[in-house]
């Protein structure tokens, strides 16, 4: 699974998803953010979540605990999205290889 960075200000997050500093803040210290070294910036460790994020937050008014387990039961789900992906493959080269079709390879 490969993660993706994005570096913004706290203008960039109000600018693009509406975000004003006091909640920017709010998910910093709830860890849905990570500070940047430079004044005001944030890191984004998955920027698909934080549209996401956003959404949930200003549609659904949740609190950021919340948020929290949302954010990390959505991940288990796509780590066990990605090994059932991986054991399908497997299954199905193994049922290749019972029929005689092909060498079973290591996955």
């Amino acid at each position: 699974m490969e993660t993706h960075i994005l570096t913004l200000t706290f203008q960039e997050c109000a600018a693009r998803y509406g975000l004003d500093p006091v909640t920017v803040h709010e998910f910093l210290q709830a860890g849905l953010l990570r500070p940047a070294p430079a004044p005001e910036t944030v890191i984004v460790d998955e920027p698909d979540d934080l549209p996401r994020l956003v959404r949930l937050h200003h549609e659904l008014n949740l609190p950021t605990e919340a948020l929290d387990v949302i954010l990390t039961m959505r991940q288990r789900l796509v780590q066990l999205q990605a090994t059932l992906d991986l054991e399908t493959a497997r299954v199905r080269q193994l049922e290749e290889f019972l029929r005689g079709g092909g060498p079973v390879l290591e996955l």
